[in-house]
């Protein structure tokens, strides 16, 4: 009689054999599921890592109000081997961009090198800047 009445017990509070067994399977189908996921995310990020990163650096700017233009002084870090292309803007007092171009930079062997460019403004400029670089 206690073990027919144990038996009622655990089938009315789900903890019978088929459910612990079940539970169990859950459980580890998870878990792999989960280390799936985790190396899958391992990979995917470690892959992604190996692009080459290119940092400009603003280190200084002229302005040339005879000719309408700034001067802007800056330097580049890049894996050597890697032609970049980055954008140099002037701005004036209120921010606001008054001139830019794009300069073509080819590819060196040396990491760090500093460059000296000219952009002409359509108004008159505060400061010059470089905006962002990429690889080409």
């Amino acid at each position: 009689m206690a073990e027919q009445q144990s038996d009622t017990l655990a089938a009315r509070y789900g903890r019978t054999r088929t459910n612990r067994t079940r539970d169990r399977l859950l459980l580890i189908g998870g878990a792999v599921a989960f280390a799936v996921v985790l190396i899958a995310w391992v990979v995917w990020a470690g892959l992604d890592g190996q692009k080459p990163s290119v940092e400009a650096i603003d280190t200084g700017h002229r302005l040339l109000n005879d000719e309408r233009a700034v001067e802007v002084s800056w330097t580049l870090s890049v894996p050597p081997g890697n032609e970049t292309a980055c954008i140099v803007q002037a701005y004036d007092e209120d921010f606001t961009v008054v001139g830019w171009k794009v300069v073509e930079i080819p590819a060196s062997d040396r990491h760090l090198r500093t460059f000296t460019d000219t952009v002409r403004v359509a108004r008159e400029a505060n400061t010059g800047l470089i905006s962002r670089c990429w690889l080409t």
